[in-house]
C-alpha cells in the first residue's frame, strides 16, 4: 500500500493530465496489450477506489484541485496519466477495443442490428425466431432473414434468448476497451466531447455571440465595440438618404445623386461589364466563320478545276 501511494503521488506531480476509464469487461489479457501499446505515451494505474481516494486526499495539501477527481472515482475505474495530446491518447485507447461476443444480462453499449442474410440453421430453429417476431422463410433447406432486425437498443439489457441468437449467427456486436469516463487537465474536469471542439468551432461560436452582442446593442442604444460598425454604416444610410432628398451634398453622396439624376448611367455601368466579358469571344466566332468560307472556296475551286 506504502508504495502505491507513493506511486499515485509521483504520478500526480509528473503528470499535469490524467483520464478516467471505465475498465468493465476488460481482461487481463487485453489489458496487458492495451498498456503496452501505450507504454511511449502513458500510463495506466489501476486499484482499488479506497486507496485511489485516499492517496488523492493525502495529495490535496500541495495540489488542491485533486478534489475534483474524487467524485468520479466510482465504479471500475483507473487513471491514465499522460503528457502528450489528449486527443492522440484518446484515440489510442479507441483503437485498443476488442470485439466479444453478447452475454445475458450485459448492458449494450451500442444498438445491435442483425442484417438480412441467409443463415446455415435448419429449419428446425424456425420457431426460435418466431419467438423473437423475426420474419423468416426456408431457402434451399436453410433458415433465411428477410429483412433488418433491430434487436436490442443501446443501453437495453441484453436477454437470453438475444444472446443466443447472436451467438447462434456468429455476430459480436460490442467491442470493449477502456471507455473515457472523465478527463482531467491542469485541474479542471469535464467530459470527453469537450475534446471534440476545435478551433472552427470557437470563432463559430465566437461570432455568435459578437452577432448577439450587436443585435442587443443597436436594438437598446448602446454603443459597443461590436454594434459600432453597423451603428456607422446605417448613420451613412441616413445622411444619404437626406442629401438624396434635399439639396445637401457631401462627396460620399455625389455619385448616387448622379446615378439618379441620369438613370440611363446604371444600364451603361450593367453593360461595361457583360461587354467586356461577352466580346472577346466573338472575333473567335469571326475567324471561323472566315476559315469555313475558305475551305468552301478551295473546295470549288479544285472542282471546277
Amino acid at each position: 500500500k506504502s508504495n502505491y501511494f507513493i506511486k499515485i503521488a509521483q504520478l500526480l506531480d509528473e503528470y499535469p493530465k490524467c483520464f478516467i476509464v471505465n475498465a468493465d469487461n476488460v481482461g487481463s489479457k487485453q489489458m496487458q496489450q492495451i498498456r503496452a501499446n501505450l507504454r511511449k505515451s502513458a500510463i495506466i494505474l489501476m486499484g482499488k477506489n479506497t486507496m485511489m481516494r485516499k492517496a488523492i486526499r493525502g495529495h490535496m495539501d500541495s495540489n488542491p484541485a485533486l478534489e475534483k477527481l474524487l467524485p468520479h472515482i466510482v465504479g471500475n475505474v483507473g487513471l491514465v496519466f499522460t503528457k502528450d495530446e489528449l486527443t492522440d491518447v484518446r484515440e489510442l485507447l479507441q483503437e485498443n477495443k476488442k470485439k466479444a461476443p453478447a452475454r445475458a444480462g450485459a448492458i449494450a453499449p451500442c444498438p445491435v442490428v442483425v442484417p438480412k442474410q441467409s443463415t446455415t440453421l435448419g429449419p428446425e430453429k424456425t420457431s426460435f425466431f418466431q419467438a423473437l417476431q423475426i420474419t423468416t422463410k426456408i431457402t434451399k433447406g436453410c433458415i433465411e432473414i428477410l429483412n433488418d432486425v433491430n434487436l436490442i437498443a443501446e443501453g437495453d439489457k441484453v436477454g437470453a434468448s438475444e444472446a443466443t441468437l447472436l451467438n447462434m449467427l456468429n455476430i459480436s456486436p460490442f467491442s470493449y476497451g477502456l471507455v473515457i469516463e472523465w478527463v482531467y487537465d491542469s485541474g479542471s474536469v469535464f467530459h470527453p466531447k469537450i475534446l471534440d471542439i476545435n478551433d472552427d468551432d470557437i470563432k463559430q461560436r465566437f461570432m455568435e455571440g459578437v452577432r448577439n452582442v450587436a443585435a442587443v446593442s443597436l436594438n437598446i442604444g448602446y454603443p459597443t465595440a461590436a454594434s459600432a460598425p453597423h451603428s456607422v454604416v446605417n448613420g451613412f444610410k441616413k445622411l444619404l438618404a437626406i442629401a438624396v432628398e434635399t439639396d445637401y451634398s457631401f462627396p460620399e453622396a455625389e455619385r448616387t445623386k448622379e446615378y439618379l439624376a441620369d438613370p440611363s448611367k446604371f444600364a451603361v455601368a450593367a453593360a461595361a461589364p457583360t461587354a467586356a466579358a461577352g466580346g472577346a469571344p466573338a472575333p473567335a466566332k469571326e475567324e471561323v466563320k472566315e476559315e469555313s468560307e475558305e475551305s468552301d472556296d478551295d473546295m470549288g475551286f479544285g472542282l471546277f478545276d
